[in-house]
């Protein structure tokens, strides 16, 4: 059976799975051990040898640990659940996988045992950074880095290889004259008769074209495969550049699906708020907001992460008209949450903290201070909605929330807020 690499992550569509970990106790007394059945295949689903997560175990049990390569078998001493283990491999993949920026599991050890350092590099979002060395287990890498260690299955790769060159050697493909006769075969279009042929001799005008488009096609995807090689920060501004561009033609307004597919190209899509933010909205973000709420919806719609970043995003347009906005921060807010771009536990977890990631800390802690009715509205109002749901469970989907005055008021610019009914609770993002 398998779970998701992080399990934090409750989508049973996860791409980034493992198998869920096997344990066997052996032994009596003085010489139990528990071994870990399917470590080489767990290891493989987290990039990292298995050594890695059998000592991590070691350290946060103060067990010893037994590597047997040879024979796939990584033990623990003592006796141990699964379970347990499985829930002490969480915190193995959240210090040592997955990546501080995306969370996803694409990443790589860069272990400099001459500097006593460990980087990690994400293959998914660009993200590059060095790992806190505090943890027991960095000692073990630095003396074992990744491409020294026993993955498991290094003495199998080594024995085929070796078949392989001895295959080879006896089949003529190696070095000597056979194996170069026999690997360097002509083309099967090419015979004698062709030899003053070549593939420009067809010289019409759709010939060319044709010729004209493959060459293109080709570049193209030359091109795109180049961008996803570039650093996180190239090619957030490759992005930015391509809706700039779009904004400045006046082709932005029509553009949504276009913009939404170039940050996927570029796997950037969490990081379009922050852009799109900054482009499109200036002192009049409320009607720029409903001009462009569908531009916005394709980004942040089910993805949190996409939420944190439009937050972000808000906080800087607020920065650069602070005379316009700041006063104005609780109903901006409420924009964003009406229209579906911001989910109310995102909205908490931005109050309860002041960043400067954004903006100074001082000016983040001025725009929490103004946001805080409208944080104290909603969360009156959910306790409310919560209440209501538990009166009436049986006749739950037919509940119609009716929300007291005080919880509805804000006493912001003398403007009544009230919580609008949403039309469509699922949003269909194509229909739009």
């Amino acid at each position: 059976m398998s779970v998701n690499v992080n399990r934090s992550v409750l989508d049973q569509f996860y791409r980034y799975k493992m198998p869920r970990l096997i344990a066997k106790v052996e032994g009596k007394g003085n010489g139990i051990k528990t071994v870990i059945v399917n470590m080489v295949d767990v290891a493989k689903a987290l990039n990292r040898p298995p050594t890695y997560p059998t000592k991590f175990f070691g350290c946060e049990l103060g067990a010893q640990t037994q590597f047997d390569t040879k024979n796939d078998r990584y033990i623990v001493n003592g006796s141990h659940e699964a379970n347990k283990l499985q829930d002490m491999l969480d915190g193995f993949i959240r210090k040592f996988v997955l990546c501080a920026e995306c969370d996803n599991p694409e990443t790589d050890l860069n272990v400099n045992p001459k500097k006593q350092t460990i980087g990690t590099s994400c293959k998914a979002c660009g993200y590059r950074g060095m790992l806190d060395t505090r943890h027991k287990l960095c000692t073990f890498i630095l003396k074992n880095p990744p491409e020294a260690s026993d993955t498991g299955s290094t003495t199998a790769k080594k024995e085929k290889e070796k078949k392989n060159r001895k295959k080879d050697k006896e089949n003529g493909s190696g070095s000597g004259e056979a194996g170069n006769q026999e690997n360097f075969d002509a083309p099967d279009a090419v015979d004698g008769d062709d030899d003053d042929e070549d593939w420009g001799e067809e010289t019409t005008k759709e010939a060319q074209r044709r010729r004209m488009e493959e060459i293109s096609d080709h570049a193209k995807n030359l091109t795109l495969s180049e961008d996803l090689e570039k650093p996180l920060e190239e090619r957030v501004n490759l992005f930015y550049n391509f809706v700039k561009q779009r904004k400045e033609s006046g082709a932005v307004d029509a553009a949504d699906k276009e913009i939404l597919a170039e940050a996927e190209r570029l796997d950037v899509k969490a990081m379009g708020p922050l852009i799109l933010s900054e482009l499109l909205f200036d002192e009049n973000i409320r009607e720029q907001l409903k001009k462009y709420k569908r531009h916005f919806l394709r980004f942040c719609h089910n993805n949190k992460k996409a939420q944190k970043y439009l937050l972000g995003g808000f906080e800087c347009v607020v920065k650069l008209h602070q005379v316009q906005l700041l006063q104005r921060v609780p109903i901006i807010l409420k924009d964003l949450y009406d229209a579906d771009l911001l989910e109310e536990d995102v909205i908490f977890a931005w109050a309860e903290k002041v960043s400067k990631k954004y903006v100074s800390k001082e000016l983040a802690k001025e725009i929490h201070a103004k946001a805080a009715p409208f944080i104290k509205w909603l969360k009156e109002a959910e306790e409310e909605s919560e209440g209501s749901d538990q009166d009436d469970e049986e006749d739950d989907e037919n509940v119609e929330v009716v929300y007291s005055s005080s919880a509805r008021e804000l006493k912001v610019e003398t403007v009544k807020m009230e919580k609008p009914e949403k039309e469509d609770e699922d949003i269909d993002i194509d229909a739009i």
